[in-house]
């Protein structure tokens, strides 16, 4: 299952107990079969996979989306106190950016 680029980071990953199969935690050797939960923490996002079907061997990106069935929550981080900022809504506005500011200044960031 390819959840993170490289395998040095997915074994680092396991190996700081931040990957659970089944609600167990996984170690870098273990094996999935269709039907199992990859519960996974990365980059502070929660990640929840059911796998459909292993894979064997080494593939791509695209091809190892097929595999699984994503059912993460969406990805959305809270930055001061209510501002809700959302990945990929681009440049904030004049006016978050003033509000942004504002908070900074008074600790609330």
């Amino acid at each position: 299952m390819r959840l993170v680029k490289t395998r040095p980071l997915a074994t680092r990953l396991c190996e700081g107990g931040h990957v659970l199969v089944n609600g167990s935690p996984a170690k870098p050797s273990t094996k999935v079969r269709a039907g199992d939960r990859v519960e996974a923490r990365i980059a502070e996002r929660d990640r929840i996979l059911e796998v459909v079907r292993p894979i064997e061997s080494r593939v791509g990106a695209p091809v190892a989306v097929t595999c699984y069935v994503d059912h993460s929550p969406p990805a959305v981080q809270e930055r001061g106190a209510g501002i809700m900022v959302m990945r990929g809504e681009g440049r904030p506005s004049k006016r978050l950016r003033r509000e942004l500011e504002r908070l900074r200044r008074s600790g609330g960031a």
